[in-house]
């Protein structure tokens, strides 16, 4: 006998009660279409992930207490695993309910709370202590959530070893950065194995503000093969058929285990099938992937419909542009060129050019009569001589203001075009071209802002992003013959050091011995990195897709005296 299972691969929205609702019935009606017996959700499916401080609130817990009991008066002849934060005894918990023959029937609390990173479980919910365990036909079916089979030889997988189910399903809100792919994989795969279970793994899709989430359920055979996957990035329901173990077969179930037997419909007729494997990409197309589903669902979830991008003829904007036109529609993007004197020739009509090959709106708004007003309003208390960055920002906060106006007139999102070196290095303007609502390359180093450009001429098969974009100097052109050299060590120099610095946490000297410079060469870069947290904190949002990206991950003071 088998047991046919679906596993709702959905993008939630974070307070979306009602929403998430609509999307979790949709679900139902199409797994019932495909005779599904047994249908389950991601972790906190109702909430969506992360409601954070939304858990404060007791109108919200109650609002998805409540979504949950409508879930059960219609669930029908489908059983349902759904997560929830659910209040029991005046404690909250990171919940999967358990629903079956139009009632709830049991409820598991998750054990593992992670607290690192982007997660604050611990700030949140109290930690399960119960192992749940659902008897079909007298196979053991575990439930768990997340960080729950993350934890090698953790208590998690001891009960569950010692419980010998046929299968774990697992809840999960995994969210992505490059390489996580592979080590999630592994991580599934080897729990599968220790405890001798087929793994049920269902992540959720879709971004959500800073994050993004890639999907990629699957079911993973207990020798850790994966038996079948859902596509990243995208949501789908992934059916699979689990066999019921032989009957009379199990151990004796430890006393602290819970379980629940569940009438749930079983046949012959599903069984485990090898549909598609995930393609283990954690190169460049995941990561041009993770960028447009995150902006996309950014600006369709916070209620924009357009987008407006200041296009300067350089490689970030460029690139920006691209993954907008990918996220949104080119018919939803306007580039904005606002040149100065000191904008060349060859970066104005680059602009324009990469405005027609991508079909998108295109203004052209000079600054020059602005600025010189600026200027002139602004010589006596400047004074005589050379005002340097002062003159050279005002241009970027010039730009910033038109910008943000079209923003109010049209109701349109700035994207800003900053890449995660220049903001490390504080190397952008405060209310210029930090001005915005989502930073697209926030998370992105230089070097590989570049990779991604020529990644999308590939992908596209002819050059969208013009070979003069890519091959020119970097420039903010904001003084004559400025290079970005001019200020910054070279990128492919630079961006090593930040990565060590940023998301390793390296000690100076140890970067300096590893990359071979001096020590007080690279002393010098780490004290500009710590110098410049006031501007990240006021810095718009961006897609997180490195394993430390500035935001959630990165709670540095800004008022910090520690010398490195």
């Amino acid at each position: 006998m088998n047991l046919r299972i679906g596993l709702a691969q959905i993008n939630t929205t974070v307070g979306d009660i009602e929403g998430n609702l609509k999307k979790i019935r949709a679900s139902i009606y199409s797994a019932k279409e495909q005779k599904v017996s047994l249908l389950v959700f991601p972790e906190l499916t109702i909430s969506g992930y992360p409601p954070e401080d939304l858990l404060l609130k007791p109108s919200f817990i109650s609002s998805c207490s409540n979504a949950v009991s409508s879930l059960a008066n219609e669930s029908d002849n489908i059983s349902l695993l759904v997560g929830a934060p659910i209040s029991s005894g005046g404690k909250l918990y990171n919940s999967a309910v358990f629903i079956s023959e139009n009632k709830i029937r049991e409820m598991y609390f998750k054990r593992e709370l992670p607290n690192y990173g982007v997660f604050d479980e611990k700030r949140y919910f109290t930690q399960g202590t119960s192992p749940l365990i659902i008897d079909i036909n007298g196979s053991r079916f575990a439930v768990t959530i997340c960080e729950d089979i993350w934890i090698p030889f953790g208590d998690v997988e001891k009960d569950l070893a010692s419980a010998s189910p046929c299968a774990v399903f697992n809840l999960s809100a995994s969210p992505f950065y490059s390489g996580k792919l592979s080590e999630r994989t592994e991580r599934i795969s080897r729990f599968a194995r220790n405890v001798k279970s087929t793994v049920c793994y269902v992540n959720i899709t879709g971004g959500q503000d800073e994050l993004v989430f890639d999907g990629g359920s699957m079911v993973v055979a207990p020798t850790g093969e994966i038996i079948s996957s859902a596509n990243r990035f995208e949501e789908e329901l992934l059916v699979a058929g689990i066999e019921l173990a032989i009957e009379n077969s199990n151990p004796a179930i430890n006393e602290k285990i819970t379980v629940v037997k569940a009438d749930i419909n079983c046949d012959e007729s599903s069984k485990p099938v090898v549909t598609k494997k995930i393609i283990n990409d954690d190169g460049l197309e995941s990561i041009y992937k993770a960028l447009t589903c995150c902006t996309g669902d950014y600006i369709r979830k916070n209620c924009f419909e357009t987008a407006l991008i200041g296009l300067s003829g350089g490689i970030d904007s460029a690139l920006t542009a691209c993954i907008a036109v990918e996220a949104i529609g080119n018919e939803n993007v306007t580039g904005v060129s606002m040149p100065s004197r000191f904008n060349s020739s060859e970066t104005k009509c680059d602009a324009k050019i990469l405005a027609e090959n991508l079909g998108i709106k295109f203004l052209e708004i000079p600054i020059e009569q602005i600025f010189m007003t600026y200027l002139s309003e602004l010589k006596e208390p400047f004074g005589e001589g050379d005002s340097g960055l002062a003159v050279e920002n005002l241009q970027a906060r010039i730009r910033g203001n038109i910008l943000m106006a079209l923003s109010n007139k049209f109701n349109s999102i700035v994207l800003t075009t900053g890449n995660k070196s220049e903001i490390a290095m504080g190397y952008c303007t405060l209310y210029g071209d930090t001005a915005g609502g989502f930073g697209v390359l926030k998370d992105l180093y230089k070097e590989m802002v570049y990779k991604l450009s020529n990644f999308v001429n590939e992908k596209f098969g002819k050059e969208i992003i013009p070979k003069s974009i890519i091959q020119r100097a970097p420039s903010a052109e904001l003084r004559d013959g400025q290079k970005d050299e001019d200020s910054l060590p070279p990128y492919p120099v630079l961006d090593p050091i930040l990565k060590l610095y940023i998301e390793d946490n390296c000690p100076i000297e140890r970067i300096a011995f590893l990359l071979n410079h001096d020590v007080e060469f690279v002393r010098k870069i780490s004290k500009t990195v710590d110098r410049n947290e006031y501007k990240r904190r006021q810095a718009p949002p961006g897609a997180k897709i490195t394993p430390r990206a500035f935001g959630k991950d990165h709670r540095m003071p800004m008022t910090n005296k520690f010398g490195n």
